[in-house]
């Protein structure tokens, strides 16, 4: 087992959250009205402009360029260690996701100012609770941008793509495993953080000494790893329905499950492998039942 049985299930639990406030962020940027008039999803427009447009078949090619070129940038950032550039680039992407998150529910003021609070908070005076708190609605802000630019076939490609480059980057080339040991040093970890103490859940370490020493054992979970499987369901919800999108991450869930009973505690492994592994049995079982 990868880690004790209190902290995987904190892990999963907090995986499980993370997806299904994904979805409500996502399905309240859904416009009924023009829904109803078109004959399929129609989303809002996002308070920080239009999305960008591109080819709901070919979206991918763009998204899997970014991801590339961002690698290479923050390890450019890594190698010469001007860490101010990166943590002022997280900022920026925490404070535009948490804005697009919570402007589902408020006004986009209203959801940009404790947007710009709890990043610089996350970004400049880190501690545990609320690097997971924002990490929850983070994602769901990722997803309004990004699931409705893809189709089912095109997100499929990408998470088929994304699975391969990080079982590349974590057991060939393991860049994957020296950017997040350089994000936790650096306290600017994209993902979920969960620290060991005395092995029980809700007995964290003290905030402060976890993220700024690292001292106590913590169990990580990269932010891709919450955000693609988020996007795949939220397509699901776009081309299939709400229900079946609420499925979805039960399977993504087995994924990762597997990966955490089954894994050696002193290895590292490649998370999307397994999650979109369950992703596409879970688009299975969905496609099978609405044959029936």
């Amino acid at each position: 087992m990868k880690h004790s049985l209190s902290i995987t299930l904190i892990v999963l639990g907090t995986f499980l959250l993370a997806q299904f406030i994904g979805l409500g962020i996502l399905y309240k940027y859904i416009d009924p009205l023009k829904s109803v008039e078109a004959g399929k999803t129609v989303f809002k427009d996002l308070p920080i402009g239009e999305r960008p447009p591109v080819n709901e078949q070919t979206s991918f090619i763009p998204v899997i360029i970014a991801i590339l070129l961002g690698t290479g940038l923050l390890l450019l950032l890594i190698k010469y260690r001007w860490i101010i550039i990166w943590k002022v680039w997280f900022l920026l992407a925490v404070v535009i996701a948490l804005t697009v998150a919570w402007s589902a529910f408020v006004v986009p003021l209203w959801a940009f100012l404790p947007a710009l609070i709890f990043g610089v908070w996350k970004v400049f005076k880190p501690n545990v609770w609320v690097h997971n708190l924002t990490e929850l609605f983070i994602y769901g802000g990722l997803a309004a941008i990004f699931a409705p630019l893809f189709n089912l076939a095109s997100v499929s490609v990408l998470l088929v793509l994304i699975a391969i480059y990080d079982a590349y980057a974590v057991w060939k080339s393991k860049h994957m495993v020296t950017l997040a040991q350089s994000q936790t040093d650096a306290k600017v970890f994209a993902g979920l953080l969960i620290p060991y103490k005395l092995g029980g859940i809700g007995k964290f370490a003290p905030a402060k000494r976890t993220l700024k020493k690292m001292k106590v054992r913590t169990a990580i979970l990269g932010g891709g790893d919450i955000g693609f499987p988020l996007i795949f369901a939220g397509v699901v919800l776009k081309d299939l329905g709400l229900w079946q999108s609420l499925l979805i991450p039960f399977f993504a869930l087995a994924g990762l499950a597997l990966l955490l009973f089954t894994a050696d505690e002193k290895k590292f492994y490649p998370a999307m492998p397994f999650i979109s592994a369950g992703c596409f049995v879970g688009l299975g079982v969905v496609l099978l039942m609405g044959m029936l």
